[in-house]
C-alpha cells in the first residue's frame, strides 16, 4: 500500500493539520505523530490513488493487442508486483503501489476473443474466429472493429457468447474479491460500457460497483446502445440493493455528444434527465492516456495551458472530433447556463483520471511510459518517438499514427477516511475527488463564509474548514450576500517536479452566455500574481533534454492560499475549480528517444506540465 501520510519538515503542523492529524494525532483516532498514521478511520480524511479504468485479456481488442495477463495480474500489478506486457518486457509501477483499483473489462463481447483461441468452444470454429486468428491484415483490432459494424459478431452462436461473457464476468469478480484487503489496499467490480454516436463519437463508461452485490452480468451495448438506458439500468439495479454508478470517458473524443445540450434522441434536456444523469453519473474521467479532456484552445483561448496532451480525433479513428460538446469545463459552464434559465444542471460532474490501460496495468509516470494498446505501441518506434529502421516507401523516419497524441496520464485522488470500499465509493458519490497527469501530488480545496485570516497557519486547519464550509464537490449556499473564500492546498509528489503555481478556474453566465476565468492564486519562490489575468512571474525552471534533468532549486513542496473572487456576484451561479502546475519535465517521448540514444521526435512536445485538478466547488444562490 501506498497510502500518503504527511512528511514532517518546517510545516509540520500544517501538515499534520492538512491531513487530519493534530500534532498529538488524537483527532485521527490516535496513532504516530511523526507519520500521521492513524491506527483507524481518519475523520478529516487521507488522499489516496488508484486506477479505475484497466483492461485484460477479456477485452476484445486488448486479447488483440496480444495481451494475455487476466485481472489477477492486474491487481498484483496495483500492489507493487511486476508482470509481462505484451512485448515480452516487464511492466511495474515506480512509484510503489496503488491505493486502489478496478479492472473494467469492455462488457461487450466479453471474453469472447480467448474462447475463440479455445478449440474446445463454438465461438472457435466460427469463420470469424478464424479470421481473427490470422495476423494483419485478414486478422487484427481492423478486423474485429469491421465484424462489429457488419453485425458478424450478432451473428455468432449465443449459448457460447453468453457463457464466454458470464465466465470472464465471474473471473473478474473472483480477482476482485481475491485481491479486496481492507485497510491496505481497496478492489472494485467494475466493466466498462462501450458505445458511440453514429458518426462514431465516444461515449464509453465505465461502471464501478460499491460492493459485492453485482449483476450476473453486465449491461452492454448488444442491450442498447444508449447511454441513458445504462442509467436506467442503474437505476434498477439500485431497487433490488446493488449499488453502482457510471464515469464517461474520452469526451475529447466524442466529436460533440458527450456533454450535447439534447438527448441521444435529439430531444431538449430537461430536470428528469439531468436527475437520471447526475443519479448515475456523479464523475467524470478527465484525463487518461487518449488525451486530458479538460478544456480546448478553441474553448479557451485566453487560457495558456489550454492545449495540453489533446487528442484531436475520435476514438479509434483519424476523424476530427469536434470540441464543442467534448470538454469538461464547456459543459461546467453549459450546466449553469440551463441551471440558470431553467433550473436543472446535468453536468455536476467531480474529477478523477485513470489510465484506460489495455496491458493490464497502466504506468503514469512519464520515465515509465510503456503505451496503452499492447504490441501495437509497445516499443518508441511504434509510438512514433523513435525513429524506424528504414524510411517507410513515402520516406516518412517515424511510424505515422495516432499514438504520438497519447499522454502518460492519469490517476484518480479521494479523499476517504480509510482505504475501504464503502469510504472510497463514499468519496466518490460527494465527488471529494481530484485528478492527476501521473504524479501522486495532493490537492485540497474548501469554500466557506467564515474562514479567519490565520486559517492557513492554524493547526486546526481542516477541521475547520470542515466546520465552517464546504470541501470540492459540494454545493456552497449563498450566506446573506457574503462574498465567500477558498482554501486551496497543493503538495508535490516526492518522485515528481516541483510545483510551480496554484489556479483557480471559474465558470460563471453574464448576459445569458458561459463565462470562464483562469487566475493564478499561488507562486512557488515566493513570486506575486500580477497583471490581468492575474500571473505568476516566471520561476526560471527549466530542463535538460539532454539527460531529462530538470530544476531542483525552484518551485516549492507545497502551495496555499486563501483566496476571495475580487469578481463575485451573490446573485449568479458559479463553478470554481483548482489547478496545480508541476514544474516542466521531460514528456514520456523524449524519455523514449534518451534511451535510444536518438533526437528527440520534433514533431512532438519535448517537455510536459504535469498537473492536477481538483473537483469544482459549486456556488448557488439563495433563492
Amino acid at each position: 500500500m501506498r497510502q500518503i501520510r504527511p512528511i514532517l519538515t518546517a510545516t509540520a503542523v500544517l501538515s499534520l493539520a492538512l491531513f487530519g492529524c493534530s500534532p498529538g494525532g488524537d483527532d485521527a483516532g490516535g496513532g504516530d505523530p511523526a507519520t500521521g498514521a492513524a491506527d483507524g478511520p481518519n475523520p478529516l480524511r487521507d488522499a489516496y490513488f488508484g486506477d479505475l479504468h484497466v483492461h485484460t485479456r477479456f477485452s476484445f481488442d486488448a486479447y488483440l493487442f496480444q495481451t494475455r495477463t487476466n485481472p489477477d495480474d492486474a491487481y498484483r500489478f496495483a500492489k507493487g508486483e511486476a508482470i509481462v506486457h505484451p512485448s515480452g518486457h516487464q511492466l511495474q509501477l515506480q512509484s510503489g503501489a496503488l491505493d486502489f483499483q478496478a479492472v473494467t473489462d469492455h462488457g461487450m463481447y466479453l471474453g469472447v476473443m480467448p474462447e475463440m483461441d479455445n478449440p474446445e468452444s463454438a465461438l472457435y470454429d466460427t469463420a470469424l474466429g478464424a479470421d481473427l486468428r490470422e495476423p494483419a491484415p485478414v486478422g487484427g483490432f481492423a478486423r474485429a472493429i469491421q465484424g462489429l459494424r457488419s453485425g458478424e459478431f450478432a451473428e455468432l452462436p449465443a449459448e457460447a457468447v453468453d457463457h464466454a461473457t458470464r465466465t470472464a464476468w465471474q473471473a473478474i469478480i473472483d480477482a476482485a474479491e481475491a485481491h479486496n484487503d481492507p485497510g491496505n489496499f481497496t478492489t472494485f467490480i467494475g466493466y466498462e460500457y462501450t458505445t458511440s454516436s453514429d458518426d462514431r463519437g465516444n461515449l464509453h463508461r465505465n461502471v464501478i460497483f460499491r460492493g459485492s452485490d453485482v449483476p450476473p452480468k453486465p449491461f452492454a451495448t448488444t442491450d442498447s446502445r444508449n447511454p441513458e438506458d445504462l442509467w436506467r439500468w442503474l437505476d434498477g439495479l439500485r431497487d433490488e440493493g446493488i449499488e453502482g454508478l457510471a464515469i464517461p470517458h474520452n469526451s475529447n473524443g466524442s466529436n460533440g455528444h458527450m456533454f450535447k445540450l439534447e438527448t441521444v434522441g435529439g430531444e431538449p434536456l430537461d430536470a428528469a434527465y439531468a436527475d437520471l444523469r447526475m443519479r448515475n453519473e456523479p464523475l467524470v474521467e478527465m484525463t487518461q492516456v487518449k488525451g486530458t479532456s479538460e478544456t480546448h484552445p478553441l474553448l479557451s483561448p485566453n487560457d495558456e495551458w489550454a492545449e495540453f496532451e489533446i487528442f484531436p480525433y475520435r476514438i479509434a479513428t483519424t476523424l476530427y472530433s469536434e470540441p464543442k460538446g467534448s470538454y469538461v469545463r464547456e459543459a461546467y459552464v453549459n450546466g449553469l447556463v440551463m441551471q440558470e434559465t431553467q433550473g436543472f444542471n446535468p453536468f455536476r460532474f467531480g474529477m478523477i483520471g485513470a489510465t484506460d490501460t489495455h496491458n493490464s496495468g497502466g504506468t503514469p509516470e512519464e520515465d515509465n511510459f510503456h503505451g496503452k494498446v499492447g504490441v501495437g505501441d509497445g516499443t518508441g518506434q511504434g509510438r512514433g518517438s523513435v525513429p524506424l529502421d528504414e524510411p517507410t516507401e513515402d520516406g516518412e523516419k517515424y511510424a505515422q499514427n495516432s499514438f504520438q497524441y497519447w499522454g502518460g496520464s492519469g490517476l484518480a485522488g479521494v479523499w476517504a477516511e480509510e482505504n475501504t470500499r464503502d469510504s472510497i465509493y463514499d468519496a466518490f458519490r460527494r465527488k471529494e475527488t481530484f485528478a492527476t497527469s501521473g504524479p501522486r501530488m495532493r490537492v485540497r480545496f474548501f469554500g466557506g463564509y467564515h474562514y479567519t485570516d490565520d486559517l492557513t497557519s492554524d493547526p486546526e486547519m481542516i477541521a475547520a474548514a470542515y466546520d465552517g464550509g464546504v470541501p470540492m464537490g459540494g454545493d456552497l449556499v449563498a450566506d446573506e450576500g457574503r462574498s465567500p473564500r477558498f482554501l486551496v492546498w497543493a503538495a508535490r509528489d516526492a518522485d515528481s517536479a516541483p510545483l510551480q503555481r496554484l489556479q483557480m478556474v471559474k465558470g460563471w453566465v453574464e448576459d445569458g452566455e458561459p463565462r470562464e476565468s483562469v487566475v493564478d492564486i499561488a507562486c512557488a519562490d515566493g513570486g506575486i500574481p500580477s497583471g490581468d489575468p492575474l500571473r505568476c512571474p516566471d520561476n526560471g525552471a527549466s530542463v535538460d533534454l539532454s539527460d531529462c534533468s530538470y530544476s531542483r532549486d525552484v518551485g516549492a513542496a507545497e502551495l496555499s492560499a486563501l483566496w476571495t473572487d475580487p469578481d463575485f456576484d451573490a446573485a449568479k451561479h458559479a463553478v470554481y475549480y483548482v489547478r496545480v502546475l508541476e514544474n516542466p519535465t521531460c514528456r514520456w517521448s523524449t524519455w523514449d528517444a534518451i534511451r535510444a540514444g536518438v533526437e528527440p521526435n520534433p514533431d512532438m512536445p519535448s517537455t510536459i506540465q504535469e498537473r492536477a485538478w481538483s473537483s469544482p466547488i459549486w456556488y448557488v444562490p439563495g433563492g
